[in-house]
């Protein structure tokens, strides 16, 4: 794709570097491949700042999802005390982030953010 002509398929913003990442680790350690023969048809570019917010898309999407294994009585990373304070820490950042001033995020919203966070609250912390 030539980064400098075709626009963040996020924002809409041209003229600057577009990346996609494929491969990486989530949230919590584990590897993941987003490459995938669907996902190869129609690949997502996205301009630094969409990159980073889909970053803390993808983190968000990570907590969410072992807190609802959390509250199922199934094996969670949250269970560990360790990672259940800094998935906190990092719904804190994230929550941060999206309330800077011109920090409109075409991924997350700030409201489902903190959700998340008065409901990982209402649990108790692992030791």
């Amino acid at each position: 794709m030539d980064s400098w002509n075709e626009p963040c398929q996020a924002c809409g913003s041209a003229g600057q570097p577009l990346t996609k990442f494929s491969l990486g680790k989530d949230f919590f350690g584990r590897p993941y491949d987003r490459l995938s023969p669907l996902a190869d048809q129609n690949p997502k570019w996205y301009c630094a700042p969409c990159s980073m917010h889909k970053n803390l898309q993808r983190d968000f999407r990570d907590i969410r999802t072992e807190f609802e294994k959390l509250r199922a009585d199934q094996g969670s990373e949250l269970s560990r005390g360790d990672e259940f304070r800094r998935a906190s820490l990092r719904l804190q950042e994230i929550r941060t982030i999206l309330s800077a001033p011109q920090q409109h995020s075409p991924f997350l919203n700030g409201h489902d953010v903190t959700l998340l966070m008065e409901r990982l609250n209402t649990l108790t912390m692992p030791v």
